[in-house]
């Protein structure tokens, strides 16, 4: 078993990395799931991936993410997906705010991270890419949701969260799933059937917006408006797509997942709810890498950190500890490639 990796795959993706190991032009879709900081223990595993699997590739590789999940990929989909990955790593780390920050200041501190992932020629380089897709995920809010005042968002929250105990069909009550991207007519996320859903081009003018407002978590960060799209308050994406469990469209290629965890909840009202979790049918072709648990328990108080590390740090100990995190993540991405290198990944893979 791979110390620092723990690598799972459903049925078809197991066959085809047995019989030939896990290539760049084997993947139709990488999916990034919602999670605020836990993205940190994947950094050196994305560097791995993005900075070397796709070298080359000419076919379209479909971008999908909600929140933090959308940011990353969006470094993915630049020219220098590994420089985008430091400028993001430095200016997501260095986030400071007093107690109790306003969702205007986290808003604020979140537009300068974007500004500072994008850099200069980002935002043109995501909607030029010549086969990266990126697919944004995005919640269009109605009702009480869609509004600024703490109590009034905290009753639309508890609204969904008790029709979501019954059924997850229920966020369409309170909630629209709308995906911006960059794949027009060729999406293979357009025959969603389990919520409804919007897809909408990502343009100049939308592309911030957009990935501002996927990763707007209710009552931390402000609601956002966004340009040319459906009247109304848009929030993060995760609160419906929490983990991305898709249907990833036709295709015998893998779907390659980063993922913080070894298992995937639906949404962001399931994680209190043991029994909801993916649907095996949605991941038959992918490959989930995870860090493995003896990884985790070298990480600074033995967990992949989250948002209460804003809480109970101070911001020298919360930025020491995340840096710690960034450099075991390296371990991820070195025994990734060496498992590639020597052909010996499909003999640590166990069945999702």
């Amino acid at each position: 078993m791979a110390s620092n990796l723990t690598l799972l795959a459903g049925p078809d993706a197991l066959r085809l990395l047995r019989a030939r190991g896990l290539r760049g032009d084997d993947v139709d879709v990488v999916p990034g799931a919602s999670g605020g900081p836990k993205w940190l223990v994947l950094a050196g595993l994305d560097r791995a991936l993005f900075g070397g699997l796709f070298q080359g590739r000419t076919r379209p590789l479909h971008l999908i993410g909600s929140s933090i999940g959308s940011w990353r990929l969006a470094c993915l989909a630049q020219k220098d997906p590994v420089a985008a990955l430091h400028r993001f790593e430095a200016a997501y780390i260095d986030q400071r705010y007093p107690p109790k920050p306003s969702p205007a200041l986290v808003s604020e501190t979140s537009e300068r991270i974007l500004d500072a992932l994008l850099g200069d020629d980002g935002v043109e380089e995501i909607l030029r890419h010549p086969w990266a897709r990126l697919h944004v995920v995005t919640a269009l809010c109605k009702g009480p949701l869609g509004m600024e005042h703490p109590r009034v968002q905290l009753l639309g929250l508890a609204l969904c969260a008790m029709g979501n105990v019954v059924s997850r069909r229920s966020l369409s009550l309170h909630l629209r799933r709308v995906i911006f991207d960059t794949a027009g007519d060729t999406s293979p996320f357009v025959g969603q059937k389990d919520l409804p859903s919007v897809h909408l081009p990502l343009t100049k003018e939308n592309l911030k917006p957009a990935l501002i407002a996927s990763g707007s978590i209710p009552l931390v960060l402000s609601g956002v408006r966004i340009p040319g799209a459906q009247t109304g308050v848009y929030r993060d994406g995760g609160v419906i797509d929490y983990h991305l469990d898709l249907d990833f469209g036709a295709g015998e290629g893998l779907v390659l997942y980063p993922h913080f965890y070894p298992y995937v909840v639906p949404g962001w009202f399931d994680k209190a709810l043991r029994w909801r979790r993916a649907k095996p049918l949605n991941f038959r072709r992918a490959l989930l890498i995870s860090p493995s648990p003896e990884l985790v328990a070298r990480l600074p108080g033995g967990r992949i950190p989250d948002r209460a590390d804003f809480e109970r740090m101070s911001d020298t100990a919360r930025i020491r500890a995340w840096n710690q995190v960034v450099s075991e993540s390296e371990r991820m991405g070195d025994e990734l490639q060496e498992l590639m290198t020597t052909g010996r990944l499909a003999e640590h893979v166990q069945p999702l």
